[in-house]
């Protein structure tokens, strides 16, 4: 047997994609992202890994289908990742679930002070330009990652990192 380079931990070994992704479908939590992919974000193959790290139930991919793949890491095979033209499209598949957003626009609420929904979708904006304001007008809250520094926002895959386990803190970790 060859041996296995891919980045999968050790119960994953030697496992067909498929099965790997049956199993992780098993194991899901409830929090969802989505990523409103206006332009071609070179970061949501970051978001993408993020969210296998923290085995969210879905990927939510929000106007451009074409991304970059490669930062994922093959990681998108194991997700469910799905599709949305539009916004409108968009919360029409998740009306069952409270839409935040995560941008550090005016109205933000600071991250470490909010109680976020279990059945949450997560929304990240474009590195650069953020959510846009049809978008932040849909959520029902916005969140913000405090900072201490000089610099006005983190990168969007960080900050898909950092709310991910803010999340996992709240609501797996406890």
């Amino acid at each position: 047997m060859t041996e296995d380079k891919r980045n999968v931990t050790d119960e994953f070994r030697n496992m067909d994609v498929k099965d790997i992704k049956k199993v992780l479908d098993s194991r899901r939590h409830a929090l969802q992202i989505a990523v409103e992919n206006i332009e071609r974000d070179f970061n949501m193959g970051t978001i993408v890994r993020n969210a296998n790290a923290f085995n969210v139930k879905k990927v939510h991919v929000v106007g451009r289908r074409q991304w970059n793949k490669r930062g994922a890491m093959s990681t998108d095979l194991y997700m469910n990742v799905e599709y949305h033209a539009t916004i409108d499209d968009f919360l029409r598949n998740v009306a069952d679930c409270h839409v935040i957003g995560v941008d550090n626009i005016a109205g933000s609420e600071p991250l470490g002070s909010v109680s976020l929904p279990q059945n949450a979708v997560l929304v990240f904006g474009s590195e650069g330009p953020g959510l846009s304001q049809e978008m932040a007008e849909a959520c029902e809250g916005i969140v913000a990652i405090e900072q201490f520094g000089s610099t006005r926002s983190v990168n969007v895959g960080v900050a898909s990192g950092i709310a991910m386990y803010a999340w996992s803190q709240q609501h797996v970790l406890h």
